[in-house]
């Protein structure tokens, strides 16, 4: 027998109906890339999004045709994630940080028909152009005064295609909730990037679960910050789950340094915001050098952070400085990207503080929506224990089924899991916690040194800013850890000061063979350490324990 509910498809249009339905006059604020701050609302977001899907149908976009954008957070941007995908056409989010060849894969691959670029990538695309195989329009996001002079084909302009339509009479369309919505690709750091591709149902599942207060706890009362850029796995899908309830958003465009960010925390009075830990140490720094500034001041409630593992320095400056919340979560591109998040329960609550900040340094717990199970190298599954560690697999309605065009063959198990190619222990409580990443994990001795763990750890030593850990090779115990740190600007730390600090904190036969201090350390296009280029560029260090055993 079925239910005799109403059966409406879960479109990502509904949401920004909503928003301007409810909550009409709710700013949406962009400091633009020129470094103008542009203000509109829900109303003006919704309307201007039909203006983009009626602009793109006169370009020739059908619905299933993917859109691409090279872009910051701006309004702009928020108007394309929902005509696009309002419209039944696909939103392909590029990372302008990664590789210009990755960048022409990328576009050549989805098969892009338009390209929507911010003007100060427009001597990018210029260059790209020729390899673009698949693009019929250029459309740069800017006005006609800003217009790049750019040698390109069929190059438009965004507010001239967008003012030449009206909203009036565009009405979404309905079609399968399951449709793709929007795309963007891994960033590639083992071969080609893939493309993982979302649908409108699934989008609009994790935005409901943003909503929770066990997850981030969005409210129409927010004014939120989005620091982590759109094109990072659809913003952590934050764009969708604000207009689910018509909260403030602030976009920071290009602008992520430490000043740029503090100021529009301070004028915008917001309330909560999310990034990537290394944006979060440029504010640190900028604070840092302008100490007659009170960061307790800016009401903060407060911050989400991803993409990387929260180190304790990090979660106790936003609880000391800023009397702000820290909300860690765990998630990939392929899971939306929320598959866990660190609310803690109330036993938590009145634990001893050292015992607490153990429990919010771990990953989260597992959202409803999402399983999760950990897997030794046998193929046996291990036990919820917070000892036993193995290689995390998830399933759920918001979890990567595949690959775009079938990429990489199928990344599901018989029970139909997602192998996410993370180490890592679940405790009783459901809480994960990350040990490495499967191709980063340190084999000393047949044990398995966590590298998140001594990272986190020295971090908190006294004049460093950034900590990476690599296994280099060993005679005797197969790999043996080599710290690399990057100084914190006008204070010494010397490798003495950081190997004391870390004998107090992590097990003995953790302790870095060598600590070295560089100038600065690779990172991904998505922020991640680049691991994979230290490891080859120190492939035939010999660390001085090496000497010995020789």
């Amino acid at each position: 027998m079925l239910g005799l509910m109403q059966d409406r498809p879960l479109l990502i249009s509904s949401l920004v109906e909503h928003a301007a339905t409810f909550h009409p006059d709710t700013e949406i604020v962009s400091r633009l890339p020129e470094g103008t701050v542009h203000r509109t609302n829900w109303r003006g977001i919704r309307d201007r999004a039909k203006q983009v899907a009626k602009a793109l149908g006169a370009l020739g976009v059908r619905p299933g045709d993917r859109v691409g954008t090279l872009a910051w957070n701006s309004h702009r941007h928020l108007e394309l994630y929902y005509g696009v995908s309002g419209m039944g056409a696909v939103l392909h989010t590029v990372n302008p940080r990664l590789f210009p060849e990755q960048i022409d894969y990328i576009i050549n691959h989805a098969e892009d028909s338009v390209l929507m670029f911010d003007a100060m990538f427009a001597p990018l695309v210029e260059k790209l152009a020729p390899k673009l195989q698949s693009v019929k329009a250029f459309v740069a996001m800017t006005d006609r005064a800003h217009m790049p002079a750019a040698n390109l084909p069929n190059l438009l302009c965004f507010e001239d295609i967008v003012n030449a339509q009206d909203a009036a009479g565009y009405a979404w369309p309905e079609f399968d909730e399951r449709s793709a919505s929007s795309l963007c690709y891994t960033s590639g750091t083992t071969g080609n990037p893939k493309g993982v591709l979302y649908s409108h149902r699934s989008t609009v599942l994790h935005s409901l679960m943003e909503l929770a207060p066990d997850t981030f706890g969005i409210s129409s009362t927010e004014t939120l910050l989005l620091v982590v850029p759109m094109f990072h796995a659809n913003g952590w899908g934050t764009p969708y789950a604000a207009a689910m309830v018509g909260a403030k958003m602030v976009f920071p465009g290009p602008h992520l340094d430490g000043h740029s960010v503090y100021t529009l925390m301070r004028d915008e009075k917001v309330t909560f915001s999310q990034g990537v830990p290394t944006v979060w140490m440029l504010l640190f720094q900028y604070l840092d050098a302008h100490p007659e500034l009170d960061a307790r001041a800016l009401g903060i409630k407060r911050i989400g952070i991803g993409g990387a593992a929260l180190s304790r320095a990090m979660l106790e400056r936003f609880e000391r400085d800023f009397g702000a919340e820290v909300v860690q979560g765990w998630g990939m591109t392929e899971t939306s990207p929320i598959g866990a998040i660190n609310t803690l329960l109330d036993k938590h609550k009145r634990m001893p503080g050292e015992d607490q900040l153990r429990i919010k340094l771990k990953q989260g717990r597992g959202v409803w929506g999402v399983d999760l199970k950990i897997i030794d190298d046998e193929g046996r599954v291990q036990p919820w224990d917070g000892k036993a560690f193995g290689h995390l697999y998830v399933r759920g309605p918001w979890i990567a089924s595949g690959y775009y065009r079938g990429e990489g063959g199928s990344p599901l198990d018989g029970e139909g899991y997602f192998r996410t190619g993370d180490i890592a222990t679940i405790d009783s409580d459901g809480f994960l916690q990350l040990v490495d990443r499967a191709k980063d994990v340190i084999k000393s001795g047949g044990e398995w040194i966590s590298s998140i763990d001594v990272e986190n750890a020295a971090m908190g030593c006294p004049g460093v800013a950034e900590a990476c850990i690599i296994g280099v090779s060993h005679p005797t115990w197969q790999e043996r850890p080599l710290l690399l740190i990057v100084g914190r600007p006008g204070q010494e730390v010397t490798r003495e000061d950081v190997l004391e600090f870390l004998g107090k904190r992590i097990a003995k036969w953790w302790l870095p063979d060598e600590v070295l201090f560089v100038p600065e350390l690779p990172h991904t296009a998505t922020g991640k350490l680049l691991k994979m280029k230290l490891r080859e560029q120190y492939r035939d260090y010999v660390l001085p324990t090496a000497v010995a055993a020789t």
